[in-house]
């Protein structure tokens, strides 16, 4: 079975409980809090439930294989572009179907807003009058930028995210070879999301994270041109060096407000020193750009990456 992960134990008995169950769920949260692997164990619940013992260890292993008749799975067909109207239609036609194996057909489609809005369109029929003993499991990790009208055909379930002690001891059990000051330092780089965190390890986004500290200190110390460390940044994803440097302006802008709890021990001594020369409007309307090139990103728009993070590194020596 998928591990259900200590703060999502609550939610799992609520779920699992429930004598009637709605024809689409939305399960929603930050990334990298396990909403993946709630819905897979949710999905293998229903699909079994109140089936004899041979045909759910049946469904077990077509579920493991990937070859149960029963289920579908909606992704996009390449990490971080966006599911077409075509994948929907073969989605619809899905739903159309008798069940084989039982009484019901689990779909599953992750993540939501990667949808285009025609592809969304074309859910919402099925979504408002699916087939009998068809229930859909939609994930967000951006709600947001969802349709209302496919959000109000679903049963909303906000999905949370663990406290900060637990979200440590979780980590710290899953990467015994770290101490706990390198699991602190991943829970801050993934925003508290432990799951995000052990990722970010295994991508070694820490090493990624002080070449990018490194370059902009050598940025505003003139030992680097914007263009050269642009080129040098290819291989780091361009939503975290974005994120990152919302970060960073966010914090600059906080120091000049009075507000010294600077949580980046990487950066503060440069955020101190930026915050006693940036102008406060040139800070928002940088804070501003990045925030709109981040949705950008985040709706897989074309965008020129080199050229983007020159204009970046322009904007924030700039700011000095």
């Amino acid at each position: 079975m998928t591990e259900i992960y200590p703060w999502q134990q609550s939610l799992w008995q609520q779920l699992t409980r429930r004598q009637q169950l709605a024809h689409a769920f939305l399960l929603h949260g930050a990334a990298g809090i396990g909403k993946r692997a709630l819905a897979d164990a949710l999905l293998a619940h229903w699909l079994t439930q109140g089936q004899a013992a041979s045909a759910v260890q049946k469904s077990k292993n077509l579920l493991a294989a990937g070859t149960h008749p029963d289920v579908f799975v909606l992704e996009p067909e390449e990490s971080g572009k966006a599911i077409k109207i075509d994948q929907v239609r073969e989605l619809v036609a899905f739903a159309g179907h008798t069940a084989q194996m039982g009484a019901r057909k689990l779909i599953l489609l992750e993540p939501a807003e990667a949808m285009n809005p025609s592809a969304a369109n074309a859910l919402l029929k099925t979504l408002e009058e699916p087939s009998e003993g068809t229930i859909l499991l939609l994930i967000s990790h951006q709600p947001s930028q969802l349709l209302p009208t496919l959000k109000s055909r679903c049963v909303q379930l906000p999905c949370p995210q663990p406290n900060a002690q637990s979200a440590l001891t979780w980590l710290m059990q899953s990467l015994p070879q770290l101490t706990q000051t390198d699991c602190r330092e991943l829970l801050q780089l993934a925003a508290g999301s432990p799951l995000a965190a052990r990722r970010l390890h295994e991508q070694d986004v820490r090493a990624q994270r002080q070449k990018v500290v490194t370059g902009c200190k050598q940025l505003f110390k003139r030992e680097q041109s914007a263009g050269s460390l642009a080129e040098s940044w290819n291989a780091i994803p361009l939503l975290l060096l974005l994120d990152w440097f919302c970060e960073w302006a966010q914090q600059t802008l906080r120091q000049q407000l009075g507000d010294d709890s600077c949580t980046t021990a990487d950066m503060q001594p440069v955020l101190i020193w930026l915050a006693s020369r940036a102008k406060p409007e040139k800070l928002l309307a940088f804070y501003d750009w990045l925030l709109d090139k981040r949705r950008a990103v985040l709706a897989q728009s074309p965008l020129n990456r080199t050229l983007l993070l020159e204009s970046l590194l322009v904007q924030w020596a700039q700011l000095a």
